[in-house]
């Protein structure tokens, strides 16, 4: 029998960002797996000072919530640039095309909501390139 709750700690879930080609830019430690979830995901993103995700994305039905830990930066949702810092909570609409960009300092936050298999689609746009 299985237990009924996970606790884990998201430095012990493995970044996926070197195996994808996206270790110069990002940490990404996907934890969805390690906590046994099967309706809601979680990501862990540590963006590197100074660099933008590696790639813009929207989704087909997953609306996404992120919340920035710490460092500072920006959001670009559909082609709108906004600052963020730490405890700022952003809610995207699947159909929203996001990236972000770190700071000086780095940017640290988490992206989580429910999950809906692989409903994410890259989207071209030369701010993140």
């Amino acid at each position: 029998m299985t237990r009924p709750y996970t606790h884990i700690s998201l430095e012990s879930v493995e970044d996926a960002a070197p195996a994808n080609g996206f270790g110069q830019r990002w940490e990404a430690r996907v934890a969805r797996t390690a906590l046994e979830a099967k309706d809601t995901g979680v990501t862990h993103f540590r963006l590197h000072p100074g660099k933008r995700s590696p790639f813009a994305h929207r989704h087909q039905q997953a609306e996404e919530n992120y919340v920035i830990l710490s460092g500072s930066g920006w959001v670009k949702l559909d082609g709108h640039v906004s600052d963020v810092r730490p405890l700022d909570a952003i809610r995207v609409e699947p159909h929203v095309v996001r990236a972000f960009e770190a700071g000086r300092d780095g940017l640290e936050f988490l992206a989580f909501g429910a999950h809906h298999g692989a409903d994410g689609e890259s989207v071209d746009d030369p701010w993140v390139t």
